[in-house]
C-alpha cells in the first residue's frame, strides 16, 4: 500500500522518538549494571571527600551523577532530536526556523531540563535519606505539587523563554472569545497572538494556565490563515478541557502515574542495591536506575493515559459544537488543520492505541458531521 504524505512523515517521527527513547533506556541500563554508575560516583566521591565539608558532600555527589547523567542521555538522544524536530520539519515543508535558531531553541529546553532534573534528583535522594521506605511517597507527592506550579507558571515563566506573545489586535475577535470564555464561565487574563511563524507553518491555539494565569493563545499561522468563525469554534474545544477541569484530571492521572512509577521505582531499588555493588539506597549512583524503571513504568501506561486524553478530547469537540452551534465551523477547522499540520487522518487502530492522545482528524470530523444531523 502506498503512503501518503501525512502518514509517512507521522511513521517516520514515531521511529525517532522510539529509536531516541530504546537508546536512552539501553544507556540507562548499561550505566547501572555494568558498573559504570558506582564508578563515576566513587571517583566523584574521592574528589570530594577532598575538597567539601561532610555536610554538603551527599548532595553535591547527587548534583554531580544528574550532570552525567543528562549529559551522557543528551548526547545519546541528540540525533533523534534534530532527525525528528529540525530535518523532519524541513523535509515535510513546516518549519521556517534556521538550523541556528533551532540549535539555540533546544538549547533553551535543555537548559531547562537539566535544571529541573537536577532540582528532581535532589528531592528524591534528600527524601531516600531522610524517610527510608517511604521515600516513593513523599518523592510522589513532592513532584505532583511541582507539576501543578508548573502548570500555573508555564505561559507567563516558560513559554516566553521559546515564543513572542503579545496582546490580540483584533477587538471584535477578541470580545468574541471573552464573551465565549464569560458563558463558560472560565476567567481569563487576556487574548494573545503567538508568534509562532518564526518556527513553524503549523497552527495552533490553547487555553494556557490556570487561576490567574489563564490566558488565550492564537498563533499568528491561526489568525491569519482562519475564518473568526473557525478560531471561535477551535477556542470552544481549548475552553472546555476548562469547563470539564480536565487540566486538575489531567494532574490527577499524571500524579497516579506518579506514584505508581515511584512505587515501582523503589521496589527495584530495594531488589538492586546488593546485586548492583550500591552503597545503599541512597547512593546516587542509583539514580540511572531509578530513572530507567520510572519512566519504563511511564511508558507502559501510556495507552491508557491516551485512553483517557482521546475521552477527554472527543468530549471538548462535543462541548464546541454545542456552545458556538457551528458543525459546518468545526469540519472546515479541523479540514484547515489536517492540511497544514500535515495530520494522519486515519492512522492504523494499533497507532491510534498507542500513540494518539487525541481522536484522529477524520475521526473528529465525522463526529462532527453525525452531530450535524442530530
Amino acid at each position: 500500500m502506498t503512503e501518503d504524505k501525512s502518514t509517512r512523515y507521522h511513521r517516520l517521527r514515531r521511529r525517532a522518538d522510539l529509536g531516541g527513547t530504546t537508546v536512552a533506556g539501553a544507556l540507562l541500563l548499561l550505566f547501572s549494571i555494568t558498573g559504570a554508575a558506582a564508578l563515576v560516583r566513587a571517583v566523584f566521591q574521592w574528589i570530594t571527600s577532598r575538597t567539601l565539608p561532610a555536610m554538603i558532600e551527599a548532595p553535591v555527589l547527587v548534583l554531580l551523577l544528574a550532570a552525567t547523567t543528562f549529559v551522557l542521555l543528551h548526547l545519546v538522544e541528540f540525533p533523534f532530536s534534530w532527525y525528528q524536530g529540525f530535518f523532519l520539519e524541513h523535509r515535510y515543508g513546516l518549519s521556517r526556523q534556521s538550523g541556528a535558531r533551532w540549535l539555540a531553541d533546544h538549547v533553551k529546553a535543555s537548559s531547562v531540563g537539566f535544571a529541573l532534573m537536577l532540582g528532581g534528583a535532589t528531592f528524591v535522594f534528600a527524601t531516600i535519606r531522610w524517610f527510608g521506605e517511604a521515600w516513593w511517597l513523599v518523592s510522589a507527592i513532592g513532584f505532583a505539587v511541582a507539576m501543578i506550579g508548573l502548570v500555573r507558571l508555564a505561559p507567563v515563566l516558560l513559554l516566553p523563554l521559546f515564543y513572542r506573545f503579545k496582546p490580540l489586535d483584533r477587538p471584535a475577535l477578541a470580545s468574541r472569545l471573552l464573551s465565549l470564555a464569560a458563558e463558560a464561565r472560565t476567567e481569563v487574563g487576556g487574548v494573545f497572538e503567538w508568534v509562532l511563524s518564526g518556527h513553524t507553518r503549523k497552527a495552533n491555539a490553547a487555553l494556557a494556565g490556570i487561576g490567574q494565569s489563564r490566558r488565550i493563545l492564537l498563533s499568528d499561522t491561526l489568525l491569519s490563515d482562519y475564518s473568526d468563525d473557525e478560531i471561535e469554534v477551535v477556542l470552544a474545544h481549548e475552553l472546555a478541557h476548562h469547563v470539564h477541569r480536565d487540566i486538575w484530571r489531567g494532574v490527577a492521572v499524571q500524579t497516579a502515574v506518579l506514584f505508581g512509577g515511584f512505587f515501582v521505582a523503589s521496589r527495584v531499588l530495594n531488589v538492586a542495591v546488593g546485586p548492583l555493588g550500591l552503597q545503599g539506597p541512597a547512593d546516587p549512583a542509583a539514580l540511572p536506575l531509578l530513572m530507567l524503571a520510572g519512566g519504563s513504568w511511564s511508558f507502559a501506561v501510556l495507552p491508557v493515559v491516551n485512553w483517557i486524553s482521546r475521552a477527554q478530547e472527543r468530549a471538548a469537540d462535543r462541548y464546541a459544537l454545542r456552545a458556538t452551534r457551528n458543525p459546518d465551523a468545526f469540519v472546515s477547522a479541523m479540514k484547515r488543520l489536517s492540511q497544514q499540520n500535515l495530520a494522519e487522518e486515519r492512522p492504523s487502530p494499533l497507532v491510534r492505541l498507542l500513540f494518539y492522545s487525541h481522536p484522529p482528524i477524520g475521526e473528529r470530523i465525522d463526529a462532527a458531521r453525525a452531530f450535524t444531523e442530530t
